[in-house]
């Protein structure tokens, strides 16, 4: 980071801090912010929350205004640099950036050779500080997908998938309030993905602009077409410019008296950018008379005919020239590394080309030599690349010379051979996953097509599956799942993919591919005779209808989910893993009805929960970790249907140390899916029953989990309540900060179980006295939805702590009025406990005359749960004017880790606790002022 920022604001901030501020003023959220310094989100956040106390800043929106303010100049535009300098094209430039700047997508069009790239690049530069956010380059060469074009995109962004939303959701997200200009360079082989992808993109990113070149236009209503012409050759001409520049770069000055003699030549190119600068590279080797008869070579009239556009006559006479120069070795050479669509190493060419590596090294280094291969060095090695039209132009040769298909074979098997090494895990592993990716996914796209390469493309597919899942790019995992399923040999094969990608279908949060995958697994497996197999997926598929019901687009109807149920069990039989997978979904879909619950009255409570627990011990016996959570996850549901706190937040604790003691638990979709769901669970139970410290140990693992990285609502979302709960102001307001970020990047989602979070946080800034922030937080609620927790759940939880704090005892006790029974549906699986003390004090403050009766109740119910409890017992000591009791309370509220509510004991003790509880309030970032006794 630059110095003169650091140096500009406050003495007191770190080198860190200040970094991470001009990443906040670049508008960049945590998760970027933590990739891009090599630190975690966790990190971020704690210096967000620093810099917001060291600089006396509100809030994040603040951090960013003021960190703007001392930022001289916009980082540096993130496009490729260029190796020799661009010549002339003056008009041009100014035409194109007029247009850029009065449209929104510009698509640069022209053929082959002719400069486009070169021309797109030189504009951004010049148009790029009147992007505030910048300028990104995304090269297209390498996506042979037209499905792949978010994912390039995503890449160039340093963003991966996340769970719940595919990659081009990500990318909407990250550009969705940022004023940039979009390069999206050679788009012509994958024009209907680009038109598909921009539709969306300009839709949804108002502020973005886009620049593509192609040698075809999109096609789209939006576009405007700019039409890159050849160099000019007339007067003093571009062409011969580039031409003569080229050759003195060469070593090889020409002098003003072959001006003409170039003309000729660039005239007999067609002015195309890249034939001159081929011809120009020879000439030490061949002279002007020399390059003026090799493009006269008949050899040009090879590329006529019905096999070529004639756009690309002039560049393909370009390239068969120089190709008709190389010795037959080298041309070989050209040919077989032509197969790569990424960049390559000597190592890689040689296993592809089947050559010695000595030779290739030789070789590449003279193909470099003739313009042919571009040419990149680092610290980890050197990679050669052909531009597209010259490696077009190869496999063009290898197909003429019948040795196509021999070639990609050898591709192939190295791409097999890079993708078990990748299986391997490793420090660089994710840069040598981009490094290969690219290539694997070409390989796949060949092999797929090839009945005679069957066997070895579902090989790829299933490893490309597994490598983008561990790689986060979940969407494209599922994608490579299914894909292997087609191309498996035996139905066994297939019906094992299809779980897989049922699996990663989950992790995404995608009920309707979890079923139907599942439900697909299973006919899978009866074309293989395995019975029991289909029984376990049949059964899995029912199950999931009533436990990730909320994930579905459109829950399966309940008849039919009954109808799986008992397919499965007549399928089945006596065989242990299909018993168990039955007796789950006995347990959740026969007895649930898809999450219906009634009442703790309800006549199947006892039979949900034998059915739960016949689940529970027949998985245990199976010896099947995962079938083992699932099952306790029904039976966690099911104590909460039978109004039991305690047992679930015992059977939840069971389900985590059991996912725990899984070696493989973070390598498999699976496991990843059953942690997850089975973490926020436990943060949930643990609150349930006042364990305070269990649910924020619980919710920060959910917060770093690296699954769940780039969705920061929906990692922090429960950690964010039992911040509020406890009273962990400054815990609260940086995680609050990643959730808002968050949220609005994924597009503002209106999930009814984000609501929680929101409403937790809106009332912590309540009781700051920031009413500003409040209001931001109603409004995230309101746009999550209305529903019944709302009015009776967590809403009359918060609102009458709310007004307990401010005095309000009797509006506490009207909102709380409805008897827990009443409501048990919406207040029993979290806040039940805290439901019935919180209303018990309202009474008990608003001097009703029900205030005993209510203390007796809710004593029963709370016992045994720390800080509901304690809440109990100071309302009582109030109500019976027992000061020491009142006090004694305040220490139980310490030791559960509630600071708030402590505070709160000593300042409704009075007298000097009070001004002790006033100067905890401050510490903890409250408002002192404006909690009051009763009003």
């Amino acid at each position: 980071m630059r110095q003169n920022v650091t140096m500009a604001i406050e003495g007191d901030i770190s080198p860190r801090e200040a970094e991470v501020l001009e990443l906040l003023g670049a508008h960049r959220s945590n998760a970027e912010i933590a990739a891009q310094l090599f630190i975690s989100v966790r990190t971020v956040e704690s210096h967000v929350s620093s810099l917001l106390r060291k600089l006396d800043l509100p809030d994040r929106r603040a951090l960013a205004r003021h960190a703007a303010v001392d930022r001289p100049h916009r980082e540096p535009v993130p496009l490729p640099g260029p190796l020799t300098s661009f010549i002339g094209r003056a008009r041009e430039r100014a035409a194109l950036a007029e247009m850029i700047m009065a449209h929104r997508q510009v698509t640069a069009v022209g053929p082959g050779g002719v400069g486009k790239t070169r021309l797109a690049l030189a504009v951004a530069a010049e148009v790029a500080g009147r992007h505030a956010d910048g300028v990104w380059f995304v090269d297209l060469i390498p996506v042979t997908d037209p499905g792949l074009i978010a994912t390039a995109v995503a890449g160039a962004l340093g963003l991966g998938e996340q769970p719940g939303r595919d990659l081009i959701e990500s990318v909407v997200a990250a550009l969705t309030d940022r004023q940039a200009l979009l390069v999206l360079d050679n788009c012509e082989h994958v024009v209907d993905g680009v038109a598909l992808f921009l539709e969306r993109l300009l839709t949804a990113c108002p502020r973005v602009t886009v620049l593509a070149t192609s040698q075809a236009r999109l096609m789209v209503p939006f576009e405007r077409v700019y039409q890159v012409p050849p160099l000019s050759l007339a007067g003093e001409s571009d062409a011969v410019a580039l031409f003569m520049e080229r050759a003195q770069a060469a070593g090889w000055p020409l002098e003003p008296s072959q001006h003409d003699q170039v003309a000729a030549i660039c005239a007999r190119l067609d002015g195309m950018a890249l034939a001159i600068e081929l011809a120009a590279a020879r000439l030490p080797t061949l002279g002007l008379d020399g390059i003026t008869a090799a493009v006269s070579h008949p050899l040009r009239m090879l590329i006529g005919g019905s096999r070529a556009d004639k756009r690309h006559r002039s560049v393909r006479a370009v390239l068969d020239w120089s190709h008709a120069l190389l010795e037959p070795d080298d041309q070989e050479l050209l040919h077989r590394v032509s197969i790569f669509v990424a960049p390559f190493t000597v190592s890689a060419a040689a296993e592809v080309s089947g050559s010695a590596t000595g030779v290739v090294a030789d070789g590449l280094a003279r193909l470099a030599e003739q313009s042919l291969l571009g040419v990149t060095a680092s610290p980890k090695g050197t990679r050669y690349r052909a531009l597209e039209t010259i490696r077009q132009y190869g496999t063009e040769r290898l197909s003429q010379a019948g040795e196509l298909a021999g070639a990609r074979a050898r591709h192939l098997r190295w791409c097999l051979t890079q993708a078990a090494d990748l299986a391997v895990a490793g420090p660089d592993w994710r840069a040598r996953f981009d490094a290969a990716a690219d290539e694997l996914r070409a390989s796949l796209r060949w092999a797929a097509s090839e009945p005679e390469q069957r066997a070895d493309a579902y090989r790829l597919a299933r490893q490309l599956a597994e490598l983008t899942f561990t790689r986060h790019l979940i969407g494209e995992s599922q994608q490579r799942y299914e894909q292997a399923s087609t191309l498996a040999d035996e139905p066994a094969a297939t019906a094992s993919m299809l779980r897989q990608a049922a699996e990663v279908a989950g992790c995404r949060t995608r009920g309707d591919d979890l079923y139907r995958l599942y439900r697909a697994a299973a006919d899978a497996a009866r074309r293989a005779g395995d019975s029991a197999g289909a029984a376990v997926d049949l059964a899995t598929a029912a199950t999931a209808a009533y436990r990730f019901s909320s994930t579905f687009g459109q829950i399966p109807p309940e008849a039919e989910a009954i109808a799986l149920v008992g397919e499965a069990r007549e399928l089945g039989g006596d065989d242990p893993a299909a018993e168990a997978a039955v007796a789950l979904a006995e347990a959740g879909v026969l007895s649930d009805a898809f999450g219906a619950v009634q009442g703790p009255a309800d006549n199947a409570v006892p039979e949900t929960l034998a059915r739960a627990g016949r689940a529970v011990e027949l998985a245990r016996r199976l010896g099947n970790p995962l079938a083992e959570s699932a099952a306790l996850d029904a039976l966690t549901a099911a104590h909460a249907w039978a109004g039991d706190t305690f047992a679930c937040a015992a059977t939840a604790g069971r389900r985590i140390t059991l996912l725990s003691t899984m070696a493989d638990q973070p390598e498999t979709p699976g496991g990843i899916h059953e942690l997850i769901d089975g973490l926020g669970m436990a943060v949930q139970t643990s609150l349930g029953v006042g364990n305070l410290a269990a649910a924020r140990r619980r919710g920060r693992q959910l917060a770093d989990h690296p699954a769940l990285a780039e969705v920061g609502h929906r990692a922090t979302s429960w950690l964010l309540v039992t911040d509020a709960l406890a009273g962990n102001v400054e815990e609260l307001l940086a995680g609050s900060t990643r959730f808002l970020d968050a949220w609005r990047r994924a597009g503002s989602p209106a999930k009814a179980t984000l609501g929680p979070a929101a409403a937790a946080v809106a009332m912590i800034h309540n009781f700051r006295g920031d009413h500003d922030a409040e209001r931001e937080w109603q409004v995230v609620l309101d746009r999550l939805g209305d529903s019944s927790e709302r009015t009776y759940g967590y809403g009359a939880l918060f609102d009458g702590m709310r007004m307990l704090h401010h005095g309000r005892a009797g509006e506490a006790m009207e909102r709380m009025a409805p008897e827990p029974g009443e409501v048990w549906k919406w207040v029993t699986w979290i806040w039940l406990h805290w439901y019935v003390a919180i209303r018990a004090e309202a009474t008990v403050l608003a001097g009703s005359p029900e205030a005993r009766d209510r203390l007796t109740d809710a004593r029963a119910v709370t016992a045994g749960n720390p800080v509901a409890g304690a809440i109990v017992e100071r309302a009582e000591s109030v109500l019976d004017q027992d000061h020491k009791r009142l006090l004694a309370t305040a220490d139980v509220f310490e030791a559960a880790g509630c600071r708030y509510q402590a505070a709160r004991t000593m300042v409704l003790a009075g007298g000097e606790h009070a001004a002790r509880g006033a100067a905890v309030l401050a510490a903890l970032g409250l408002d002192p002022q404006a909690m009051v006794l009763v009003r």
